[in-house]
């Protein structure tokens, strides 16, 4: 009870309503704080645009702290096309639900894993969900899953800037930082802008925007070429007062990562590939210092 309750003639009979016009917290809304006071440093990975390999991202900066040795969650809020469970080859498995508790799917040492793609029956199923509920799901998947003490939580979101990167932005708080993803090319920056944007308007910070598929590796001689454009998400970075993380290469190891469900950098921890990764998550480990 709060002091100015102590001191009001009705206390005893309070709604819910009364108490949230009184600016008593409800009992949701101190379970969330209880899970996040629990999460070091939230990071969320978004992208005004599709297709630029965000959630192959998200997923290597996940694996690559685990590797650092840093407890680490990856939560997949994209609702409608969930990537992370085939990226992890994690297809099929079912999270164990007690109550209202739900256990994350472990991955890998120091890495748990959450994704609406765990709760659908088929690969054939669509989720025909309105903002409501999506924004319901999104939450428990933050409040209800058992995350314990983590040093990192990172969020892979849809692409844009709709529903889920804002519920995910005003229920992780401010001190949620943005890692924005994009191609070289314009029309990939044209749309990223926008997502800058968005972050200063929810009151976040931009840790940093990454520049995915930029050059490409040959898989017969290992060198890289630039048959796209490159640069674009350094000016952008310049243009908005972002900081520049780096460059990730189109390599098709990569890509085949993605499809079989293997941890690249495992497999290729000596690859330009990985050595780009690792470059990225310096400034991201260096908040944990």
């Amino acid at each position: 009870m709060s002091d100015s309750c102590k001191s009001c003639p009705t206390a005893g009979s309070c709604t819910p309503q009364d108490k949230q016009a009184c600016g008593e917290k409800s009992e949701m809304e101190k379970d969330l704080e209880r899970v996040l006071s629990r999460i070091k440093h939230k990071i969320v990975v978004l992208s005004g645009k599709g297709g630029v390999g965000k959630s192959t991202v998200s997923a290597n900066i996940a694996m690559s702290l685990a590797k650092a040795g840093k407890r680490v969650g990856l939560l997949d809020v994209d609702v409608h096309g969930p990537s992370i469970p085939r990226l992890l080859s994690l297809k099929g498995q079912t999270p164990r639900a007690d109550n209202d508790n739900i256990e994350p799917v472990p991955y890998a040492l120091n890495l748990w894993v959450m994704s609406t793609g765990f709760l659908l029956p088929s690969d054939s199923d669509a989720v025909i969900w309105r903002g409501p509920v999506k924004i319901g799901v999104i939450r428990q998947f933050i409040q209800n899953v058992n995350w314990g003490d983590l040093d990192f939580l990172v969020v892979d979101c849809p692409p844009g800037t709709g529903d889920e990167p804002l519920t995910v932005m005003q229920l992780l708080g401010p001190d949620a930082k943005a890692v924005v993803v994009t191609t070289p090319h314009m029309l990939a920056v044209d749309d990223v802008r926008r997502s800058i944007t968005f972050v200063g308007l929810v009151g976040a910070q931009v840790l940093g925007i990454v520049e995915n598929m930029s050059g490409f590796v040959c898989p017969d001689c290992g060198k890289q070429h630039e048959i796209f454009n490159s640069g674009a998400g350094e000016k952008l970075a310049l243009e908005t007062g972002s900081p520049f993380l780096g460059r990730i290469p189109f390599d098709p190891e990569l890509a085949r990562a993605g499809d079989e469900g293997f941890n690249y950098l495992k497999v290729y921890p000596d690859s330009g590939t990985a050595a780009a990764v690792e470059k990225i998550i310096q400034p991201i480990l260096a908040l944990d210092a």
